[in-house]
């Protein structure tokens, strides 16, 4: 019986490793959401950590995670670390940006999993005063272990959904009243 028990396992393990390593290593999750504001207003908020962080999803998800800044505020160079409990350690750097157009990041995590991927946000003008935002994140993951790791942690579905808030959230932020006291 333990034989049988031992050569099922066996089976098992062959059979995730030979998915694991005929799965493609590419792996992109993208959301877009048209706001009703030019690209000028919703820019900022994606082209400096700081105000990505006023709605940032992974930092209301881990409020005590400690966030530091480095290098310039905004644009190219300007960089923010993470070290929290749910959201793990990283730093995202800023590595090109068009105004109002387009910001690309590396991304690079560190713990519970290392890893290196880009994130591109795209501002496209959708008819009059609105703008189609656009948040992909994209990479690949090498090697066998983040293959086999990639078929139980699926970064569509564990991605995607903040996509979606955050960008609601950016949308409140920049669509709310002002006041004029």
């Amino acid at each position: 019986m333990l034989k049988k028990i031992l050569i099922a396992l066996a089976v098992l393990i062959l059979g995730i490793l030979a998915v694991a390593l005929l799965k493609s290593p590419d792996f992109r999750v993208e959301r877009s959401l048209v706001i009703d504001a030019p690209a000028e207003n919703i820019f900022p908020y994606f082209n400096n950590h700081k105000k990505f962080n006023e709605w940032n999803p992974w930092a209301k998800m881990d409020p005590e995670a400690k966030n530091t800044y480095s290098g310039p505020e905004s644009g190219v160079g300007a960089a923010a670390s993470w070290d929290g409990k749910k959201v793990g350690k990283g730093t995202a750097t800023i590595t090109e940006f068009i105004p109002n157009e387009r910001i690309v990041e590396r991304m690079e995590w560190l713990e519970p999993m290392e890893g290196v991927s880009t994130v591109e946000f795209t501002f496209t003008p959708e008819g009059e005063g609105k703008t189609k935002v656009s948040w992909a994140m994209y990479g690949k993951n090498e090697g066998l272990m983040a293959k086999v790791v990639s078929l139980f942690m699926d970064c569509e579905s564990m991605c995607g959904p903040e996509f979606e808030k955050g960008l609601a959230d950016v949308a409140k932020l920049v669509t709310a009243p002002t006041s004029n006291n």
